[in-house]
This record gives structure tokens, sequence and C-alpha cells, in this order.
């Protein structure tokens, strides 16, 4: 899984980084010469447009490999936000106990009550779309999980010894939660963070169909299943392969997760 998550999601990143060398076109420009041109290995299609063309005539395969840098860009911050929230949250949660981690777990509580979809798309409808508000809306969806899972695992290693121990030689609660509660927490936060990024690039996609996402004419992976919708049966090709980029994304970011999981959770390995 590790392996196959990593191709997957190495490819995609060499793409995303170089789509100035890998496109064939601007992924803006529009051709209304060639509207509806189909891929090159379907009749009167050509490697010019090797994807096709959509109704404006843009190149499908360079909006598909600038869509990445979108998403990718959206996600991996939009992770990297929540995680910093939410592993703040959960340590001090965990750690400090008592009303602090009841005031703390009750915002997550209530967080987790509202569907996550209907408060991405009111922040988005309040603050309007574009990179900075996407990635903030994406943070607010993602932090929960991080705060729940830290601040269990950090109920357990303040009552280990090695812990008890350094609190009674006088150490800060500060320097004990930096370097002794953090490094311990830090491979299931990499686990969920993996999947997090998975999961804000479908939310972002969402968000992109219903035209909330990142203003045109930037591409991106959602308003191109949208823009294509109403030539499903002539021209297919023009959500088939935003569609299918999604799917293999995500499917290889989880796949790299799973992994990751195995990798480094003692419990999970296989004896040898």
């Amino acid at each position: 899984m590790l392996n196959i998550g990593g191709v997957i999601v190495g490819l995609v990143i060499v793409a995303a980084l170089a789509a100035p060398l890998l496109a064939t076109t601007d992924p803006i420009d529009q051709d209304l010469t060639v509207v509806l041109k189909p891929p090159f290995w379907l009749e009167d299609g050509s490697f010019q447009h090797p994807l096709g063309t959509d109704h404006l005539g843009r190149d499908v395969y360079s909006r598909l490999i600038y869509g990445a840098r979108i998403s990718l860009t959206i996600s991996v911050l939009a992770a990297l936000l929540g995680a910093v929230v939410g592993v703040a949250a959960g340590l001090i949660a965990g750690y400090v106990g008592g009303r602090v981690d009841a005031t703390i777990m009750r915002i997550v509580d209530l967080n987790l009550a509202f569907p996550l979809i209907l408060l991405a798309l009111a922040v988005v409808a309040l603050l309007g779309a574009n990179l900075r508000n996407l990635v903030t809306v994406m943070a607010i969806t993602t932090w929960m999980i991080y705060a729940r899972v830290v601040r269990g695992l950090s109920l357990t290693l303040r009552e280990q010894e090695f812990v008890q121990a350094i609190r009674a030689l006088g150490a800060h609660d500060a320097r004990i939660i930096a370097r002794h509660v953090l490094p311990n927490v830090f491979a299931p936060i990499l686990v969920i963070w993996t999947l997090e990024v998975a999961r804000v690039i479908l939310m972002e996609s969402a968000l992109s169909f219903l035209g909330l996402g990142v203003p045109p004419p930037t591409p991106t992976w959602g308003r191109m299943l949208a823009e294509g919708r109403d030539y499903l049966t002539v021209a297919g090709w023009i959500s088939i392969f935003p569609g299918l980029a999604i799917m293999v994304t995500v499917l290889g970011i989880n796949f790299l997760g799973d992994g990751l999981r195995d990798l480094l959770d003692p419990r999970l390995r296989q004896p040898t």
C-alpha cells in the first residue's frame, strides 16, 4: 500500500510542480476553432490536445495538471493548519484536564455536530471564494479529529511513569508537552494528516463543483466536472478526466496513509 500510494502521490506532485513544462497550451486560453475536440485516440483527435478540449476550446490536459496545483495547495495547507490547531487543542485538553478539557471537548462536539459541508458553504458564501478563505474553511472542518485523537493519547501519556518522573524533577508543563508528549503522538498525527489531505481534496472539489471554489478562470478539478456535466453525452472527456484525477489522487493518498499507519504502528506489523 505504501509503495503504491507513494508512487501515485509522487506522480501527482511532480505533475503539479512541472505543470508549466508539461502543459501543451495555456490552461485558460480559449480557441473556438477546436471546441469539443476529442482525445487523440478518437477520430478527429490530435496530440496537440491529447485529452481533448472543452466547450470553450480550452485544453483539458493542461487544465487537469494545473488543477492539481490548486487541489494540492488547498488540501496540504488546510490539513497543516487544521493539524496545528487540533494538535494544540488536544495536547492542552489532554494534559491539563479538568474544566479546560471539558470546554475544548464541548467545542469539538459542537463543530462535529454541524454538517461540515454546510459549514464550508456558509463561510465561503459570507467571506467569498478565494484561496485564503478556502484554506481557512477547510482547516475549520479538519482540526476536530486531531484534537480528539491527540487528547486521548495525552490523557494516557500524562500518567506514564516517565512523565511523572520528569514532572517530579520540576520540569515546566510546557517543556514536558513539547519535549515528551508531542513526539509520542507524532506518528498518529502524520497518518491522520495524510487522510485529511484526501478528504479536503474531495471537499474542495465539491465546493468548486457548486461554484464556490477558487474563482474562474483558474482551473480546478471540481469546476471542470461541473462544466462538463452538460456535455456528458457528446464530450464526456470534459468530466471523465478530472473525475478520474480526483479518484486516483484520493485513492493514492489513502493508500499512503494506510501504509504509514502499518509502518509506524508496531502492533500492526506482521511477525517475520
